[in-house]
């Protein structure tokens, strides 16, 4: 939905009233009813910010292919304002409940993060409500004097501030997307594809708009190369125009049915969001009954999300296992970025030791090193996302498959997103995320630490 300057500024009033309403000391957080993130907080009865009304598109420029936009605007929002212009977002995360402020400041990805990086790399511009209860307008340009702020504010997480507003980059597509699922028997010839696709940009002669990739298991590998298109063409055997993954078949299990596809733009843009990737059949919705019953309006992250949060209060999946004799399960929610290089190395060590199944892989590159997240411009890497239980049995609580991943990664010089649980020291951590650069820009736009400290946030839970 377009909401308009004015209302916009009416929002951030709204915005500053109530963190003034606040008592001087006391920590400030949003006042938010949804959440994205899998890192269980502790519960907090202080009063929050209001950010009612920062949840819209301001503007679109078409003609220079720009957007401002809210920063708890959802991307399904931002997606319903810009697609009917033929334009999208750079990046489009997976998920429709994800918000562009939570994905810049919490790093999304998606399948054109192979060509244009991360979220925060096509922000031009945003105005950042800090821990000093100042709205600040920040840029890239060189000479920007809050430029630190904006370097900083990607892997924040809301520790420096809160993104209001975001001025980003647009582009334009066409109506259908053509997918090829290429398999592959050996994961370092997928790996030399990948890379080969990253610097090319194009596969056997066909360019590639869109790259991900999926691990069934060791030996079936498969990467989804996506054209954008104005010329549709059926895959064979096809006869009823583009496929429908909302229904009754199931996007992630076509990848090895099928060798070609076509969904239009929107139906592609959201095609994970449907089933959660793969997650929705812990709940059922995959059984065939369950499938034809399930309403279409619910299939979808946020009410799959919503489950398990009812599971985590309730704890009926552990009493069911406890019924059913398996041993006691490890939640591992994680997505690491690995070099595209040890990529290999990675699943194989994955596979032994943690075993989930499917694997998601998204090919990304970063333009700069980002100092919260430092990935280094000149690497590709292949980000990895795992989602589910594992079986450990007593000793589950203390989170050994998660701390054995962190280890792992590193040792792989790779990299790990924290929307999850982390199990770092306080001094890995500054290590990994350079807490020394953020502690002084945390110093400069919140001098009294009224927002919680990345640290505390991402290990202690707060």
């Amino acid at each position: 939905m377009l909401t308009g300057q004015a209302a916009h500024e009416a929002a951030v009033a709204r915005l500053r009233a109530s963190y003034d309403a606040i008592p001087p000391g006391q920590t400030v957080r949003l006042a938010k009813r949804t959440s994205n993130l899998f890192r269980p907080r502790t519960k907090s009865d202080a009063p929050g910010l209001d950010v009612s009304g920062l949840d819209g598109v301001i503007s679109i420029d078409t003609d220079a292919q720009t957007a401002d936009v809210q920063g708890m605007c959802t991307y399904e929002d931002l997606v319903d304002a810009t697609l009917p212009r033929g334009l999208i977002p750079y990046v489009v995360p997976q998920l429709r409940t994800i918000t562009l402020g939570g994905a810049v400041s919490g790093l999304g990805i998606e399948s054109t993060s192979f060509r244009s990086g991360l979220p925060h790399e096509s922000v031009t511009e945003m105005d950042i409500f800090t821990g000093a209860g100042e709205v600040v307008t920040t840029t890239p340009r060189p000479d920007d004097e809050h430029g630190d702020l904006f370097d900083t504010f990607p892997n924040s997480y809301g520790s420096l501030g809160y993104a209001t507003r975001l001025r980003i980059k647009l582009e334009k597509v066409p109506s259908y997307v053509s997918l090829r699922h290429v398999r592959f028997d050996d994961a370092g010839l997928l790996s030399k594809t990948v890379a080969q696709i990253m610097e090319t940009k194009e596969y056997d002669g066909v360019r590639v708009d869109g790259l991900d990739g999926t691990v069934f298991r060791p030996g079936e590998y498969y990467l989804t190369l996506a054209t954008w298109t104005d010329s549709p063409v059926l895959p064979t055997g096809s006869t009823d125009g583009p496929s429908d993954y909302t229904g009754r078949q199931i996007y992630y299990r076509s990848i090895q049915q099928r060798q070609t596809d076509l969904l239009t733009m929107y139906d592609y843009l959201w095609r994970w969001d449907t089933d959660w990737f793969w997650c929705s059949r812990a709940f059922g919705a995959q059984h065939p009954v369950a499938r034809r019953l399930w309403p279409r309006r619910y299939k979808r992250s946020d009410v799959y999300y919503r489950m398990v949060r009812l599971d985590q209060r309730f704890h009926v999946g552990a009493w069911l296992d406890r019924r059913r004799g398996n041993p006691e399960g490890e939640r591992v929610v994680q997505d690491v970025e690995i070099p595209v290089e040890r990529l290999g190395e990675f699943l194989d060590w994955f596979d032994a030791e943690v075993g989930m199944r499917p694997v998601w892989l998204c090919p990304l590159y970063a333009a700069k090193k980002w100092p919260t997240y430092p990935l280094q411009p000149d690497e590709v890497y292949v980000n990895v996302g795992f989602w589910g239980n594992v079986g450990v049995g007593p000793d589950a609580p203390n989170a050994p498959r998660n701390r054995a991943i962190e280890a792992k990664v590193h040792e792989l010089d790779g990299h790990k997103s924290l929307y999850s649980e982390a199990f770092y020291d306080r001094e890995t951590f500054d290590r990994l995320y350079d807490g020394a650069n953020l502690a002084r820009v945390k110093d400069r736009y919140d001098p009294d630490h009224r927002l919680t400290t990345l640290y505390d946030k991402a290990v202690r839970r707060r």
